[in-house]
């Protein structure tokens, strides 16, 4: 067995596989346990009782994490004129205005976290789906990421702070990640309850039945610790 396969079973036997921690005690087990020499990210996933076959049980949205997600955010805006000095003004990484800014990522450059673009640039951004899509850099209306010139200022701040895009994938689950394990408690508490909330807000009209199923949180290298769905997702009425 690698060192790392040792690690990660020693993690788990500190784990009681039958106990539902609380939002709080997960997080400051994540933390104990985490054993990577690298600063791991913190991810919840989630279930859900939605059906993504079904067009009105969909999730997309975003949210933004007050204490950030630790890491340099790289933002690429589709701009022109005015909102293009404005998105070099706000800390754009990387400003397409230009035809031949287009054809640089037609071939192939996507050295960016997230892509925001103005309405008025859609029609040309839409010829790089193939490049921008499978990366899911594609600017999109619904994550926040397609705005009017005047919003381009606080779009980027929004994605630079600490902007998360959540939605269900094929299985009816939702994975976010929720900052580093060197967080204080106190500040992955505060992205979670962010983020938990923002679901329980975006609960589609079509959901039936239990909307959450089960929420775990784990480290990128540590075991999954399962998390009391009712305390999760009413966490801003809770004292951390």
């Amino acid at each position: 067995m690698s060192k790392k396969g040792k690690n990660f079973v020693n993690a788990s036997k500190k784990v009681e596989a039958e106990k539902i921690y609380s939002p709080k005690e997960a997080l400051a087990l994540i933390k104990e346990l985490a054993f990577a020499k690298f600063d791991e990210t913190l991810e919840i996933h989630i279930r859900t009782g939605l059906d993504p076959r079904q067009a009105d049980q969909q999730i997309r949205d975003v949210c933004v994490l007050p204490k950030g997600l630790g890491k340099t955010v790289r933002v690429l805006v589709f701009a022109q004129g005015e909102a293009a000095a404005a998105a070099r003004a706000a800390g754009a990484d990387f400003v397409a205005e230009t035809d031949e800014d287009m054809a640089r990522i037609q071939g192939g450059y996507t050295d960016f976290d997230v892509a925001v673009g103005t309405m008025d640039m859609m029609g040309k951004v839409g010829r790089l789906g193939r490049v921008l899509g499978p990366r899911n850099l594609m600017p999109n209306p619904k994550a926040g990421t397609v705005v009017q010139p005047d919003d381009i200022t606080r779009a980027i701040d929004s994605a630079k702070a600490g902007r998360v895009e959540f939605r269900l994938d094929k299985s009816a689950n939702i994975h976010v990640p929720l900052g580093k394990v060197s967080f204080p408690v106190e500040a992955l508490y505060e992205n979670m309850a962010a983020l938990t909330t923002a679901i329980r807000k975006a609960r589609p009209s079509g959901a039936k039945g239990t909307f959450i199923k089960k929420i775990t949180l784990a480290s990128t290298m540590g075991p999954g610790i399962k998390v009391d769905v009712n305390s999760a997702m009413n966490m801003e009425t809770e004292q951390v």
